[in-house]
């Protein structure tokens, strides 16, 4: 098995996937969106050079269904997964789409379940509902305004903490509804202790009194004291303008009473 390298947003280089394709490689499988940066990867050009070499190419699309174009025919891919909760699909949902003339081995064997991929009795519930998830989430159009108030809330942060706020992620290619920053100097981990009621998550764990950073924040090549600052902030379609402004009021108090 081999690791690609990424640069400091946490982008995938293409010529860096063909340097590593070998005559043994028979599938590359690389994030359409990075969970917790957000970087968008350049899947097209990857898809491509996949296919020039004949190697299967497979995309983990959770992140990315339903915030950004996740056309499989534009993307040029076999395979493509999608886990339902993160599209407002029932949690235990998920599907894998298949190109057709591409054949995998079943995951549990036994009965034809699932086109003999997977045995046992499927849920229909879970299956209604991540199809209606998916209609749903077919439409864009809300995207935009939450890339707005996601970019609203970036700058209204950049005001209140200028030098020691930065982002992480690349600035442009990136999820519409992803905000990840590091607040330098603090621990990201001690932030959202104190942010009572609001779902974030950060970038470093801390164990035994001591931080460390996530792998993503690790191959970005983030510097200690950056990283471990790290909040990741995920706006969803129902994200308002005042509970954005009172986040920021909140963390303003909390940095305050830590200096």
């Amino acid at each position: 098995m081999t690791y690609l390298p990424v640069d400091g947003t946490g982008w995938v280089d293409p010529d860096d996937l063909r340097q590593a394709i070998t005559s043994r490689t028979i599938l590359i499988s690389i994030m359409h969106a990075n969970n917790e940066v957000g970087t968008i990867e350049p899947i097209e050009q990857c898809a491509r050079i996949a296919r020039e070499q004949g190697v299967l190419f497979h995309t983990d699309a959770a992140q990315s269904v339903g915030k950004i174009a996740t056309n499989v025919k534009n993307l040029g891919i076999d395979l493509l997964s999608i886990a339902g909760h993160k599209v407002y699909a029932p949690k235990g949902s998920g599907a894998l789409f298949v190109r057709r003339g591409v054949s995998t081995e079943s995951l549990i064997h036994g009965a034809g379940h699932e086109a003999g991929r997977r045995a046992g009795t499927e849920s229909a519930l879970l299956s209604v509902g991540l199809g209606k998830a998916c209609e749903l989430a077919h439409d864009l159009g809300r995207m935009d305004e939450v890339q707005a108030l996601r970019d609203h809330f970036w700058q209204v942060l950049q005001q209140r903490f200028g030098k020691r706020l930065l982002l992480n992620g690349h600035p442009v290619h990136r999820l519409p509804n992803t905000l990840n920053v590091s607040f330098v100097g603090q621990i990201g981990s001690e932030i959202l202790g104190r942010l009572e009621g609001v779902a974030a998550t950060t970038g470093s764990a801390c164990h035994s009194g001591r931080v460390e950073l996530s792998p993503v924040l690790k191959s970005m090549g983030a510097a200690n004291d950056v990283g471990k600052g790290a909040v990741r902030f995920s706006l969803g379609r129902t994200t308002t303008r005042d509970e954005i402004d009172s986040v920021v009021e909140r963390i303003s108090e909390i940095l305050a009473l830590a200096e």
